[in-house]
């Protein structure tokens, strides 16, 4: 055990994600509002009113910078800029215009996502990634919102966690996002790569602009003696997608739990380990194994810690997570990695795509009244943000497989 303090830079991005659908609510012209409110649905709940975020996006942005961070990611709504094919909403522009100077003006750097799952209903109904044109379609929209971007937005990226929207196309949609095994549609994988190196191409018209894309990193580690299953198994998964950000000016790097992968596949969590609201494994070692995978496999591209988090109702365990999370960090750092920024996911307890229970937020949200009522965790979060250095050191090493 070593006990230390870890000092991150002085112009770290701190700060806190969310999307739109989970966050907005009453995303009519979104193929998930269809999806939650198809007959045939297996979806728990549908989004609804959701955080109201859409109404109430200044008093979140207050809420995270007086808590002393200096970041917010959101995304923008496809479907609301472009309704219809074509048509492009001049007010949800101004909308999303308001939300970056709204940023701005609290001291928070935004960090815009371009697409974040959902898609507009025409889009859907013309076969969504599987079209054609699908990568020229994103493209046109993003020439729609670089009237948003224009205003001093430096941090843009194209896509949300690709290899999830091509895991979900190969699982047809038949469970709930990104928790099938079924393999990737390569098809798609293949129109998200030309769909953002489309979209970078007309981002960098605008000058200081960094763009890139996220990717959900899934910490793969091997069985003994399963190393090749769980490189063949962890390359359609994540590895091609990193290895698509090369030419990027960053890579969004989102870990949460590890996957250990066996003979047959992945394997489930053993008995015993601490279980957290997803089902998933309580493990903040996550980070560290995504950020270096990242590092490697993207060609030394910057990293934006883009999303990392705990769903929990016990936010005392919440904030050991990310301090483990961000000692693993701070130890790619000391390697050399070059890691801009944390972004905790998420900023409000939110719609995770199905259900309201797993809790990942920094903010709870009362589902009536839409009350905002921060967390210890946020102050937390934010009394790190001012420093720039985090308490203590205790160093536990990871236990194998």
């Amino acid at each position: 055990m070593s006990i230390e303090h870890p000092t991150f830079p002085s112009a770290f991005l701190w700060g806190a994600a969310t999307s739109a659908h989970q966050v907005e609510g009453n995303n009519l012209n979104s193929d998930w509002w269809v999806r939650e409110h198809a007959s045939c649905s297996t979806l728990h709940e549908a989004s609804g009113d959701a955080c109201d975020s859409y109404h109430r996006y200044g008093e979140d942005i207050s809420l995270l910078a007086a808590a002393g961070l200096n970041a917010y990611r959101f995304s923008l709504e496809w479907s609301r800029i472009e309704p219809e094919q074509g048509h492009v909403s001049r007010a949800q522009v101004d909308h999303y215009r308001r939300m970056v100077s709204a940023c701005q003006e609290a001291g928070l750097t935004p960090v815009v996502t371009l697409h974040h799952f959902t898609l507009p209903r025409w889009m859907a109904n013309l076969g969504g990634w599987h079209h054609r044109e699908a990568p020229g379609l994103f493209a046109n929209y993003t020439e729609a919102a670089l009237a948003i971007l224009d205003e001093g937005v430096e941090w843009v990226c194209t896509i949300n966690e690709p290899n999830m929207i091509a895991k979900d196309a190969g699982a047809k949609g038949i469970a709930l996002l990104g928790q099938s095994q079924a393999p990737p549609d390569q098809y798609v994988a293949d129109a998200l790569v030309q769909a953002h190196r489309r979209s970078r191409d007309i981002l960098s018209a605008l000058p200081g602009i960094k763009s890139g894309w996220t990717v959900a990193t899934q910490a793969f580690q091997p069985q003994v003696g399963c190393e090749d299953v769980a490189a063949a198994y962890a390359y359609p998964r994540e590895g091609f997608y990193l290895e698509a950000a090369r030419d990027d000016d960053f890579v969004g790097v989102q870990a949460y739990t590890r996957t250990i992968v066996g003979p047959d596949g992945p394997q489930t969590p053993r008995a015993g380990v601490e279980i957290t609201l997803t089902g998933w494994e309580y493990f903040p070692g996550a980070l560290g194994i995504g950020v270096r995978n990242a590092w490697d496999l993207a060609g030394q591209v910057p990293i934006l810690v883009t999303e990392n988090g705990i769903a929990t109702d016990d936010d005392a365990r919440r904030i050991a997570y990310i301090r483990a999370a961000l000692l693993d960090l701070h130890d790619t750092m000391t390697e050399g990695v070059d890691v801009r920024g944390y972004l905790y996911w998420s900023a409000l307890d939110n719609y995770e795509w199905g259900t309201y229970q797993p809790t990942f937020g920094l903010i709870a949200v009362d589902r009536q009244t839409f009350v905002r009522a921060p967390k210890p965790s946020l102050q937390w979060l934010g009394e790190l943000a001012q420093t720039g250095q985090l308490p203590v050191r205790r160093r536990v090493e990871s236990r194998s497989p």
